[in-house]
């Protein structure tokens, strides 16, 4: 109807035209001009029944590789160095392993790193604090917690004397000069911190390929400033160096400092020589970054210095940002003495409440078992309550809701899987095992069946919109309608107690159902479980 608007030309005729010149008769049935101009169109049931028999036999899964691959590099996640990760971080780790899944699912190469912050001015108070108040033996048995108490310690310390500060700051400037007392120490905090990292990734089944922090930059940060200068982009300003946006109305007013009046780096002198790097050495055909919404500014004044900086680069630079994570009071999400949650305390009490659930459905279960689908069950429960907002939205940390069973959580998912898995794990008991060979044959009787098949069609199409608009929340929906479907199909066509034929058909339609939820779940990063 747009078209006949733009064509001026009657929409119906323009329909009946259009018609007249398809070609799709070994896809529908009769398509059929309506209302005011829509084209109407029945998918075949030979040919939905086709293309899950392909699906059946292995032939694929609804989805093809892209056929015009990219490179993509996804910075995600970012903690810093003897800090503890905390709730805040689950965001930006779910959310870009999910996009690195679904992209190199579709294809494409995609390269992860990580941007740790191992380089700063908290460094200069971490010093101080390691050299005047470390305790060896906390260090030892916690190292994180160590070091947060003599950062918070000495920073309380800066902030009642200015002698605690100016200690900081020369702490930092022979750290910076490369003093080989303070290198070391540097590096000591690097490695106890990493090993938090791996152990929380590691939970998380979240890998990358880079982890290239702040500290790998800083030689090529003066000459960023250099390059900016001698282009005209940087200027001088009360002394420090800025990039002025003057032909950009909603960055008129938030020139980016480049260089502080001290003749320090900050974080654009930081992300910029990181792009500059990224751009030279990967090759990519776009960046993704994945933070949180409060860098908005930041990344629009990155995205626009680097555009004039380098104009002759094509690669496209997205900035896939989120809301924040809330209590159930509306606040930020926070312990109940008002402390930032830690991430791995978090994942422990998610598993154990998990395990109570499992333990009260399962009583039977030995306590092995019991333990490994807790964790499944209590892991993926947090990751799934996480990408299934709209990413740009706020949400409501609630344990009761995403554990449920029941309602669009991962549980309920989980549970529709082994279901699946349970269906022709019986068959196998009753005699006749499952097996995808090339006979299998799907045949599309019942409203259930053909509503099942056509809502297993629209996989490859839900990944495609995930990938193209950096949004989770699409594929959670799908898995959630697609357990629906399932339920539905199970309560009103027999299974196991049909015909040979019939029962062969909807044994095949439980599998390839049961791998559509498997696979989902995994570009989430949710594991899934043959029992629960």
């Amino acid at each position: 109807m747009s078209l006949a608007k733009s064509l001026k030309r009657n929409p119906r005729q323009l329909a009946a035209d259009v018609l007249a010149r398809l070609e799709v008769r070994d896809l529908c049935d009769a398509v059929e001009v309506a209302g005011a101009g829509f084209l109407n169109f029945r998918i075949r049931a030979e040919m939905l029944c086709g293309q899950v028999t392909d699906a059946a036999r292995g032939g694929h899964l609804f989805f093809t590789h892209c056929p015009n691959p990219r490179t993509i590099v996804v910075d995600f996640s970012s903690p810093n160095v003897a800090k503890p990760m905390h709730v805040g971080h689950i965001r930006s780790t779910v959310l870009g392993d999910c996009l690195n899944r679904v992209l190199r699912l579709l294809g494409h190469r995609v390269i992860t790193d990580n941007h740790i912050g191992d380089w700063g001015t908290q460094f200069g108070k971490l010093l101080v604090g390691w050299k005047s108040n470390l305790d060896r033996a906390k260090l030892d048995s916690d190292p994180i917690g160590e070091m947060e108490r003599i950062y918070k310690l000495v920073n309380a310390a800066s902030e009642a004397d200015p002698a605690v500060m100016n200690a900081a700051r020369q702490e930092l400037v022979k750290l910076q000069a490369g003093d080989a007392e303070n290198l070391a120490i540097w590096r000591e905090m690097i490695a106890l911190s990493q090993r938090q990292f791996d152990a929380i990734y590691s939970r998380l089944g979240v890998r990358f390929d880079h982890a290239l922090g702040e500290s790998f930059y800083n030689s090529k940060l003066k000459p960023v400033v250099s390059e900016l200068e001698a282009s005209g982009l940087a200027k001088d300003s009360e002394g420090a160096k800025a990039v002025f946006f003057d032909d950009v109305p909603e960055l008129k007013a938030h020139p980016a400092l480049v260089q502080k009046s001290d003749g320090a780096a900050n974080y654009t002198t930081t992300d910029l020589a990181t792009l500059q790097y990224r751009i030279e050495n990967w090759k990519p055909d776009e960046i993704i970054y994945v933070t949180d919404g409060r860098q908005q500014l930041h990344f629009k004044q990155l995205f626009a210095i680097f555009r004039r900086w380098h104009p002759e680069i094509k690669a496209r630079l997205v900035h896939v940002w989120f809301g924040s994570i809330l209590g159930e009071d509306g606040k930020p999400f926070k312990t109940r003495s008002g402390e930032t949650v830690k991430l791995d305390e978090l994942l422990d009490e998610a598993q154990e409440r998990a395990l109570a659930v499992v333990s009260q459905k399962n009583p039977d279960l030995d306590d092995q078992s019991k333990r490994e689908i807790a964790r499944i069950i209590g892991i993926g429960a947090v990751k799934y309550a996480d990408l299934l907002p709209n990413r740009q939205s706020d949400y409501v940390f609630s344990w009761d809701k995403m554990l449920a069973l029941s309602g669009n959580t991962a549980p309920y998912l989980q549970y529709a899987y082994t279901r699946t898995r349970g269906i022709l794990r019986k068959a196998g008991e009753d005699g006749v095992p499952w097996t995808n060979s090339m006979e299998t044959c799907v045949e599309l009787k019942t409203e259930p069946e053909l509503s099942l098949a056509k809502h297993l069609l629209n996989f490859g199409l839900v990944l495609e919109m995930v990938a193209s608009e950096y949004r989770p929340n699409y594929l959670c929906n799908y898995l959630y309608d697609l357990a629906a479907h399932f339920a539905r199909f199970f309560e009103q066509c027999p299974v196991l107690k049909a015909e040979p034929a019939e029962r062969a058909s909807r044994l095949a339609l439980c599998d390839v159902t049961g791998r559509a939820l498997k696979e989902g779940l995994q570009i989430l990063g949710i594991e899934t479980s043959e029992r629960m």
